[in-house]
């Protein structure tokens, strides 16, 4: 079983940046995508970012530009680098790791992230 434990959430005011880390562990061999995933009160969950173990990138159109997902691929862990923060951009943030074949796909506890206008 891979846990994944999210950090880095927080309050910050508008047009300001936090950055969220998400450590994998559970004896994993290798994990094929990582990526952070949002959700409001009464809403879907959505994809915000994700990152291939090769370094592709996919970001949603309401975050490119303003932020960034990178890896660290020996330490299992995941960042997403948030700049210009809005106010829709707050809701709790969830980290997801899929393994190779889709033989494991975990989610984080969540973090809390709220932007004030």
């Amino acid at each position: 079983q891979v846990q994944l434990v999210e950090s880095g959430g927080g309050l910050v005011q508008a047009g300001g940046s936090l950055r969220l880390s998400c450590a994998a562990s559970g004896g994993i061999f290798s994990i094929d995508i990582m990526g952070w995933y949002r959700q409001t009160p009464g809403k879907q969950r959505e994809l915000v970012a994700t990152i291939t173990s090769g370094g592709t990138r996919n970001y949603a159109d309401s975050v490119k530009g303003r932020f960034t997902i990178s890896r660290d691929n020996a330490k299992n862990t995941v960042y997403l680098q948030m700049n210009s923060l809005k106010s829709e951009d707050t809701a709790v943030y969830y980290c997801n790791a899929k393994g190779p074949f889709r033989v494991f796909d975990s989610w984080g506890q969540g973090t809390q992230v709220t932007v004030s206008s």
